[in-house]
């Protein structure tokens, strides 16, 4: 699903102009983002946990070059952690494998 086809589905529910949709659903994003760069949590009851957590550096390994040690940089990555409702929606899917 992309943004277009989660603004299309709420505007036909809630009959409002994709516009207007569109902006509500821009403007959470961007709040979202927000809150993150500024290392905040975004808990959102039943979804999800959305966290800002700080990677350590370590050493990679390029596969063409095994020997060759890659150092990784810290960096800071966002971390998601699916809310009880969500967890319980995905794990009815059938898996994939037989």
């Amino acid at each position: 699903m992309t943004k277009r086809d989660l603004v299309l589905r709420i505007s036909d529910e809630t009959r409002l102009a994709q516009q207007q949709v569109l902006e509500v659903v821009q403007k959470t994003l961007d709040y979202i983002t927000e809150a993150l760069a500024k290392g905040e949590t975004v808990e959102l009851r039943n979804f999800g946990v959305f966290q800002a957590k700080v990677r350590k550096a370590r050493i990679g390994r390029n596969p063409n070059a095994p020997a060759v040690d890659v150092p990784i940089p810290q960096r800071t990555i966002v971390k998601f952690k699916a809310g009880k409702e969500m967890r319980e929606a995905v794990t009815k899917l059938p898996s994939a494998n037989p």
